[in-house]
C-alpha cells in the first residue's frame, strides 16, 4: 500500500470507480462465505459417515473457494495499493487519509453515497463522522 494524502477531489474522483470495483467485489465475497459453508458441510457429512466419495467434491469445492478468495485479494489489493482503506466490504465503507488544519485524518465514504461529505480522526471510526 502506497502511503499518501487525498484531497477531498482526489478522493472524490475515485468514486465512480470505487464504486464499480465494490459493486463487483460484494457478490464475490457472498459466493466465498457461500462456499465456505457448503464446503464445511460437505466436510462433516465425510467424517460423519467416514464415505470417500466426496473427495473429488471436496476437492472443486476447495479449487472454487481458493479462486474467488483470490479474485476478491485482487480487487481489494486494487483499492489498497492507491492508499485507500477498505473497512468494510459489504457496506462499502472507506477511508481516504487526508489532512485537516495540519492532522492527519481520514476522509470517510459509505458506498452509495454520491460524494465525499463525511470526515474523522484516525483513532475514530464510522460512528464518529463529521460534515466537512
Amino acid at each position: 500500500m502506497r502511503e499518501r494524502n487525498f484531497t477531498l477531489e482526489e478522493a472524490n474522483a475515485t468514486l465512480p470507480w470505487l464504486e464499480e470495483l465494490l459493486a463487483r467485489m460484494v457478490p464475490l465475497r457472498d459466493s466465498l462465505e457461500q462456499q465456505q459453508v457448503e464446503l464445511m458441510s460437505m466436510m462433516q457429512h465425510r467424517s460423519g459417515n467416514g464415505a470417500v466419495s466426496h473427495d473429488q467434491e471436496i476437492e472443486d469445492s476447495q479449487r472454487t473457494m481458493d479462486d474467488l478468495a483470490q479474485r476478491l485479494r485482487q480487487d481489494l489489493q486494487e483499492i489498497t495499493d492507491r492508499g485507500i482503506l477498505v473497512r468494510d466490504i459489504v457496506r462499502g465503507l472507506v477511508d481516504f487519509p487526508s489532512q485537516r488544519e495540519g492532522e492527519t485524518i481520514f476522509l470517510c465514504w459509505l458506498r452509495g453515497e454520491p460524494q465525499i461529505d463525511f470526515w474523522h480522526s484516525t483513532d475514530e471510526g464510522f460512528g464518529s463522522r463529521k460534515p466537512l
